[in-house]
């Protein structure tokens, strides 16, 4: 995934737009807001987007037009909001190659982890990581330390990753559910605290001193630690 993903927000309320241009902001990713399909439509045949958010009831065109007119030119993956919750218009959306549907109201916080897991899904897997003697084999999904297979559960399989993937990158704990959690609001930040103890006490008994490549930043989240 790229380090700013730009996202095309097709939204033309504008209470509910800056909500969600604000949430994706503050998770590191550039937005470009249009109020009509017609504007979207400009703006994709002239930008790069890697994720477009379609509201269904747009003033000049439903939002199933619009992804039917997008796909005529980019296959980006494409999540609709709408204020109904009509089996029908699911079942369109998907078919006309919607990735994904989420009914009004809905919490910002869902629509960025939804952004992240279809961004994770359809994007290309990276390269193997490695780092300081953690070695990611992409295909098995398993981390070695020092050559050793790591006994991760699946979250801590997740949350290693995300940090091996970043070296130096502070990850706050709502950042690091939004990564590992398919529903991070049914958990709370503290859960992180408990897999992260977990994960350092396995790198721990795999390769001693290796539990310090995890640092905690105080008040801000954890990150881990660069090669050198």
């Amino acid at each position: 995934m790229p380090d700013m993903p730009h996202v095309l927000l097709v939204e033309d309320e504008p209470a509910i737009a800056d909500t969600l241009v604000y949430a994706l902001e503050t998770e590191c990713f550039t937005v470009t807001h249009a109020l009509t399909g017609t504007d979207a439509l400009a703006a994709a045949s002239h930008g790069n987007f890697d994720f477009a958010i379609l509201d269904i009831g747009l003033p000049d065109m439903t939002g199933l037009d619009l992804c039917r007119r997008l796909r005529e030119i980019s296959a980006i993956p494409i999540l609709f909001l709408t204020a109904r919750d009509g089996e029908l218009d699911r079942i369109l959306g998907l078919e006309l190659g919607g990735d994904d549907y989420v009914t009004k109201p809905f919490s910002p916080r869902e629509i960025v982890a939804r952004v992240r897991a279809i961004l994770r899904r359809t994007k290309p897997s990276a390269p193997a990581a490695a780092h300081s003697g953690l070695h990611h084999d992409t295909a098995a999904m398993r981390i070695h330390c020092a050559g050793t297979l790591l006994d991760l559960t699946a979250h801590e399989y997740k949350l290693l990753l995300v940090l091996m993937e970043q070296p130096g990158r502070v990850f706050t704990r709502d950042q690091l559910l939004d990564h590992a959690w398919q529903d991070p609001g049914a958990v709370t930040d503290r859960t992180v605290d408990a897999h992260i103890k977990s994960i350092r006490s396995k790198l721990r008994a795999t390769c001693c001193g290796a539990e310090n490549l995890i640092e905690t930043r105080r008040g801000l989240g954890y990150s881990l630690v660069p090669k050198s």
